[in-house]
């Protein structure tokens, strides 16, 4: 056998380290929630005393020296020389954090919440930012040694294992080039299958050898989709040392809870969820929950902080979940407010939702930790990444939950799957809203586009088939609403065919870019079809939508014909009273605002103005009052139709001479025509 290089040991003994050190975190958040185990204790030294052998043998003396000094702390602990205190702990974290970053080569950590003398010291300092009564983080469920993986922070070390051990570490690289052979076999069966029925007559479902094939493909499958899986486990550790050093710094106590860590989803969908949940557990101590003086009278001192995560079906959900003061719902309106977004109309659910815009924090003051105005939308982001959605509950003075939904695998999609223009479609289902019949009375026309509502929401409708540039018959199937983020677009197809799980394969790099395609599929009779990516088809129909624009209704025999001037800012509410208007037989004018309005009324005069209020260049009161001021236009009525809901503000309405008020949450079809024809019926 050829004799190891050096280079070769180092990079050996790298890997051992990485193992050795995720096990001494683990011993140290257990030896501080126990107060004085001799067991762990003896556990630690013995960690230490190997890994300073070891990276001396390795010729690195500065490690070696690092490890000696912790090896020496806890030798002091183990004779009975010194207790197990907070700031002991302290002192060897910080150690063990040095330690990694020397082995990593990587430039050593900062020294926030960590002593400033040497790691030598008989008696350890207490840190700054330490309280002597912050008690230590608690932990219910700390999470065992992992061997099969370390924390999804860090990348996976392919350390040796000894033959007995039952684990055998492989690259990720060959798991992911087995998955995709796995997916040409599967491929190559339905072929087989097809040929036997198209070139030899011959049903494949009633060949034995090939209903086993199957049978032991399928089973081949879910074998190495479990390959790829871990344990929420392997991230715990990393959490609960974040937390129990944020509270150490804040003087706060907090038990740290896990359930359900053995619950085990794709690496790959861990790995994108490591960071994600960081922050959440972190914003959770630092913005969350109160200090033990500000907790109140009902909550005990000690805060809690829980972790949870659970299989549902194909997906897996975790939540994170604190008893702390809430949030505060009116701050984020009030933050929102200075953003230029309008949340008079909105719910206190739907305000909740706001926090995860970009640039939106409730916190003034600025730390290390959080206030900076990013966080929460990068989570969101990087959840959606891993094909998930992120949601959030919370009860002012009681906490908060953040909850995380993820498939279960990135390597299987589950998709929906559609036909349009005589081709069939998959999409990811986790960006499918909603699928609905299509119900031409709940739609409307905005400025040549079509629309219908989804809730209380208009969403624009585009035909898929047109989108993709494929020439068709206009559809008349099902609506299929899609979601990018941050806005829906609804698709009108000719059929919905199935759901199924789709092993997503990429398409050739000989290919030009494709925007609106996230790969390809096999159906089971071995033919392709296109896997859609719904933020690029979005995308696409936004910028190439041709839509059918619907004749503008005929004004009944039994109503004249009258003529109304709409005006407001908002393209939405406008076209939709335009709609409205229309197909109840009256002839319809737009402006954007009221300088517009009243350059329109010039022009040609209307038999009634339906006004905002809120609108840029002249509101609606200005407009209002402007109207009255005319003799020409001094018998005209105006409705004014806004979200102003106080009482203060119909009565400037009225004072400045409109006819009526409608608040905007009270706005129905009916309410809008009834008030129209009652004015104009007073006039004519």
């Amino acid at each position: 056998m050829a004799t190891l290089t050096r280079a070769q040991i180092q990079d050996l003994f790298a890997q051992e380290a990485a193992g050795r050190l995720t096990a001494l975190d683990q011993l140290l958040l257990q030896l501080e929630n126990s107060g004085h185990d001799k067991e762990l204790v003896v556990s630690l030294f013995r960690e230490l005393h190997t890994l300073k052998g070891s990276a001396a043998v390795a010729g690195l003396d500065g490690v070696s020296a690092l490890a000696h000094d912790l090896e020496e702390q806890v030798g002091r602990v183990r004779s009975g020389a010194a207790p197990v205190t907070p700031e002991l702990i302290d002192v060897l974290f910080a150690g063990a954090d040095r330690l990694r970053a020397a082995i990593s080569g990587e430039p050593p950590p900062p020294e926030t919440l960590r002593p400033t003398t040497g790691l030598t010291a008989t008696t350890p300092a207490t840190p700054a930012a330490a309280t002597p009564t912050a008690g230590p983080v608690a932990a219910t469920a700390a999470a065992g040694p992992v061997t099969t993986t370390p924390t999804a922070a860090e990348p996976a070390p392919r350390r040796a294992v000894g033959p007995d051990s039952g684990v055998v570490m492989v690259q990720t690289e060959r798991l992911d080039e087995l998955v995709r052979l796995l997916g040409e076999s599967a491929a190559a069966h339905l072929r087989v299958g097809r040929m036997l029925q198209d070139d030899h007559g011959l049903d494949p479902a009633m060949s034995p050898e090939y209903n086993e094939l199957s049978r032991f493909l399928n089973v081949l499958q879910d074998r190495v989709m479990r390959t790829r899986m871990v344990p929420v486990s392997t991230i715990t550790d990393q959490l609960q040392r974040a937390v129990r050093d944020i509270a150490r710094g804040q003087g706060k106590d907090v038990r740290w809870e896990v359930e359900g860590e053995a619950t085990e989803l794709d690496r790959g969908v861990l790995g994108q969820l490591s960071d994600s949940l960081l922050h959440l557990v972190r914003n959770a101590v630092d913005h969350g929950i109160e200090a033990p003086a500000g907790r109140g009278p009902d909550k005990p001192a000690q805060a809690t902080l829980r972790l949870h995560a659970r299989q549902l079906g194909s997906d897996v959900i975790v939540s994170v979940t604190d008893d702390g003061r809430g949030i505060d719902t009116a701050r984020v309106a009030e933050k929102a407010a200075r953003l230029g977004i309008d949340t008079t109309l909105m719910g206190d659910d739907e305000v909740l939702q706001l926090i995860f815009l970009s640039g939106l924090s409730t916190t003034d003051f600025v730390t290390d930790i959080s206030g900076r105005g990013v966080g929460l939308d990068v989570v969101k982001n990087r959840v959606e990444a891993a094909r998930g959605r992120i949601e959030v509950r919370s009860e002012p003075g009681v906490g908060t939950e953040f909850r995380i939904i993820v498939p279960i695998t990135l390597a299987v999609l589950r998709c929906l799957v559609v036909e349009a223009g005589g081709r069939r479609f998959a999409l990811p289902l986790h960006r499918v809203v909603l699928s609905q019949a299509h119900d031409t009375s709940r739609e409307i026309q905005a400025e040549g586009r079509r629309v219908v509502w989804v809730g209380n929401e208009p969403v624009t409708v585009s035909t898929l088939a047109d989108t993709l540039g494929l020439a068709t018959a206009p559809a008349t199937g099902p609506i299929v609403v899609l979601t990018d983020s941050d806005r829906l677009h609804a698709f009108q197809v000719d059929r919905l065919v199935t759901q199924s799980d789709v092993v997503l394969k990429g398409l050739s790099p000989l290919l030009p870019p494709l925007p609106a395609v996230a790969g390809a599929g096999i159906e089971p009779n071995g033919s392709i079809f296109v896997v859609l990516d719904p933020p690029g088809l979005i995308q696409r129909a936004r910028l190439t939508a041709r839509s059918v624009v619907a004749p503008v209704p005929t004004a009944p025999a039994d109503r004249p014909h009258r003529d109304i001037l709409v005006v407001d800012d908002a393209l939405t509410v406008r076209e939709l009273q335009r709609s409205i208007l229309q197909r109840a037989g009256f002839g319809v004018r737009t402006a954007i605002d009221g300088r517009q309005a009243l350059a329109m009324l010039r022009e040609a005069p209307a038999d009634l103005v339906l006004t905002d209020v809120e609108m840029p260049n002249m509101d609606g009161f200005a407009l209002t009052a402007a109207i009255r001021a005319q003799p020409a236009f001094a018998n005209v009525p105006v409705l004014i139709l806004s979200s102003l809901a106080r009482d203060e503000d119909r009565q400037r309405g009225l004072d400045v001479g409109a006819d009526g008020y409608i608040v905007k949450s009270s706005f129905d079809e009916t309410a809008l025509l009834a008030a129209v024809d009652r004015l104009l019926g007073r006039v004519g």
